[in-house]
């Protein structure tokens, strides 16, 4: 045979076998596809996933429907802006009022409640605005406020910020007035407002889940917790189909019924750090 030949022999082989790999692969892509479609975008809050609560959770519900769930954890805020323009399946947040506005403006399905904690004021062990030893949050605010002692904000329109906010307006108390000096917002989610504080030795309002899984705590203490008005509620909301045609309603319901059952609840109930639970089912 002459090298000529021989190279076109050669030739054909390579084309016969890149068509049949072409051909193989053709085929499997549907199946590929319908495969990554097997998924839902959670848009959640930081204290959800920084707390480590979905590391616990979501495995536990993937296992059983084989739906994965995609978290993108912004402040609550943040979470009800991206699900309003359809950038999300459903929304696992915690601003009861926000999120009731959310649906009666036709952007959710009805809103469940899924569980609570609290939050909690934690500040330096010395507290030098002596705000520590007691339950009442107006009261050790108002501490805060008058020694003009550091205090970390989230100042980014999380479900946290909007509780922090109340708690100044309650104390009667403007702190934009301390903007700049006693009165710091990082403008970011839990842990690195933690970590701001932690570094200034400053006093923060936080989630209690948060604050049991964060390690850096330097000086930091709580100093003022079991205040009835601390109250920290979250809730489910599946996006409206109806806004947005492509959100995925049966797998977001398929979550949103899951996470509301008996098998849902007592996943939640088992998530502990040290011995202590982090957040208590309450769906009704």
């Amino acid at each position: 045979m002459d090298i000529a030949s021989f190279q076109k022999r050669k030739w054909i082989r390579r084309s016969l076998l890149s068509a049949t790999v072409a051909v193989i692969a053709g085929s499997l892509l549907p199946a590929l596809t319908h495969a990554e479609e097997k998924f839902i975008v959670m848009a959640s809050t930081t204290s959800t996933e920084q707390s480590g609560l979905f590391s616990q959770l979501l495995p536990v519900f993937t296992k059983k429907t084989g739906i994965a769930v995609r978290v993108v954890a912004q402040g609550t805020g943040q979470a009800l802006a991206t699900a309003r323009k359809g950038d999300a399946d459903i929304l696992f947040v915690h601003d009861t009022v926000r999120e009731e506005k959310f649906v009666a403006d036709g952007f959710g399905l009805p809103r469940r409640d899924v569980m609570y904690n609290d939050f909690v004021v934690v500040g330096p062990k010395s507290d030098p605005a002596k705000s520590g030893g007691g339950q009442e949050v107006t009261a050790a605010l108002t501490a805060i406020a008058k020694a003009g002692a550091a205090f970390a904000s989230r100042g980014d329109k999380s479900g946290t910020h909007s509780a922090e906010l109340r708690f100044w307006k309650a104390a009667g108390i403007d702190p934009k007035t301390g903007s700049g000096k006693w009165y710091r917002e990082t403008g970011s989610g839990m842990g690195p407002t933690l970590n701001v504080a932690a570094q200034m030795n400053a006093y923060a309002i936080t989630d209690r889940g948060t604050w049991l899984n964060f390690k850096n705590r330097a000086e930091l203490k709580i100093q003022v917790q079991g205040d009835k008005h601390l109250f920290n509620q979250y809730g489910v909301i599946v996006v409206n189909p109806a806004r947005h045609p492509h959100i995925k309603r049966d797998l977001a319901q398929q979550f949103a019924d899951w996470v509301v059952s008996n098998e849902g609840q007592q996943a939640i109930a088992s998530y502990k750090i040290g011995g202590e639970q982090l957040f208590f089912p309450n769906a009704r």
